[in-house]
């Protein structure tokens, strides 16, 4: 109830309650990013975007599911678009023959937590469709439904990379506390 209690204050001009938005589900939305993009600044700007794209919409948006859905959406969708840009450069690169360089990510450095460094980087091992099924269930709080509506295949192809990719990455998990 407190979401809808948000919405409408946020439709009724109330700045207030986009911080309260913000502030409730940016944790979500940045840990969801960073898990798709394998990149903490690209991740901060999907999140500042989406909230961006989010503020100046108050009078056209028309939320049908819920809020956090909604945001994770959005979350998804630019960070596929970052990640078909990130492709695009590197192909142009290579069409140029310039020697592209194998760089570690901001977000190694920045992430002091082992545990939560292992997890990413076992995250960043599994095929992204895997990968983008198991942030949006476990972090959106997304039903399986809504993950098929949102890649565009059936329930079942959904259920079966979330459990692939669980697998993939408790082997994984396994693996490293074995070394």
């Amino acid at each position: 109830m407190e979401d809808k209690l948000l919405i409408w204050k946020f439709k009724h001009g109330s700045s207030d309650a986009l911080c309260r938005i913000y502030e409730k589900y940016e944790d979500y939305m940045l840990t969801s990013a960073i898990s798709l993009l394998n990149d903490l600044s690209s991740a901060e700007d999907v999140v500042h975007d989406v909230f961006v794209s989010f503020s100046q919409s108050a009078d056209k948006l028309r939320l049908n599911g819920n809020l956090k859905g909604y945001l994770m959406t959005c979350v998804v969708n630019l960070a596929r678009d970052k990640i078909r840009a990130t492709q695009r450069h590197r192909l142009a690169l290579d069409k140029m023959n310039h020697v592209s360089s194998d760089s570690k990510q901001p977000s190694d450095s920045i992430i002091g937590d082992e545990e939560l460094q292992q997890l990413i980087s076992a995250m960043a091992q599994l095929p992204h469709e895997q990968r983008e099924a198991i942030v949006l269930h476990l972090r959106g709080s997304m039903r399986f439904k809504a993950i098929a509506r949102l890649q565009g295949v059936s329930i079942n192809t959904v259920q079966s990379r979330y459990r692939y990719g669980l697998d993939k990455l408790r082997s994984l998990l396994d693996s490293e506390v074995e070394k």
